[in-house]
């Protein structure tokens, strides 16, 4: 089968959460294709012990622009000196909301405090950068393209994950209502929903990831039989991004291997 290439030469990419796993793909792959890459993280190092360097580091290892922007999501005043701050690159065309935090607690265990710091990130903290990108593109006069990185639990409810599952379905409808009031100034507004990745998105979850698909061990079974990879996302996410989506607002793209259909 063929391969996809993009082409992002002189635009701006904001990727929220770049330094590890789906957002350290995401953000080289579109400093493969040409963009300069903007990291917003609370750690400059990835998560992955296995490796050290820094995503804009590698980046520009490779030939690109980047830069990191030690950024905590759940503060709006960091997140909009980032959006600022991509001024100097003339301004964010694209934002890829990506950073969040996840843990497993039974409903009748969790703690208001706990869910409050959940919530702050996974979802104020897309929304905020959500509408500090978008108030950019308009104030500019440029159309724009702006990508939430959801979940499959965005419309699938997991066991001791009520938490995480409601901030990932906010995630589903601030996708579509940010498409509908966005689609005046062509600011196209999409999410990819990701099925069961092998990240460091909490420790251990790699190997896990990989081996209890193998095994299938899952909740219920992977269709395409793996794990997914955080190189599964980034291909989605720049289509989404690109114009090749041109006509795709407001739509909720599921990369689960098939995990979702059954």
């Amino acid at each position: 089968m063929g391969d996809a290439t993009y082409d992002f030469t002189d635009e701006t990419v904001v990727v929220t959460g770049g330094s590890s796993g789906i957002g350290r793909a995401i953000a080289e792959r579109f400093g493969d294709a040409g963009a300069v890459v903007v990291n917003a993280d609370e750690r400059e190092t990835p998560k992955d012990e296995n490796e050290t360097t820094p995503t804009h580091e590698r980046i520009e290892a490779a030939g690109g622009r980047a830069e990191f922007v030690e950024t905590d999501v759940s503060d709006p005043e960091q997140v909009e000196s980032v959006v600022r701050g991509a001024r100097e690159f003339g301004g964010v065309d694209v934002l890829v909301n990506n950073a969040a935090i996840y843990f497993s607690e039974p409903l009748l265990e969790l703690e208001p405090d706990e869910l409050d710091r959940l919530l702050s990130v996974n979802v104020r903290g897309y929304f905020t950068a959500l509408q500090a990108a978008a108030r950019d593109m308009v104030e500019r006069n440029q159309p724009g393209s702006i990508v939430n990185i959801a979940s499959i639990s965005s419309s699938h409810a997991q066991h001791d994950q009520v938490h995480y599952d409601a901030s990932k379905g906010a995630i589903r409808m601030l996708t579509r209502g940010a498409a509908l009031e966005l689609a005046e100034y062509d600011i196209r507004v999409n999410a990819v929903a990701p099925g069961q990745i092998a990240t460091e998105f909490f420790e251990g979850w790699t190997e896990g990831a990989i081996e209890g698909a193998r095994e299938g061990d899952f909740i219920k079974p992977v269709p395409l039989d793996r794990a997914g990879l955080p190189e599964d996302i980034a291909g989605p996410t720049l289509f989404l991004a690109s114009d090749d989506a041109g006509y795709v607002t407001g739509a909720m793209l599921y990369v689960d291997g098939g995990w979702q259909v059954l």
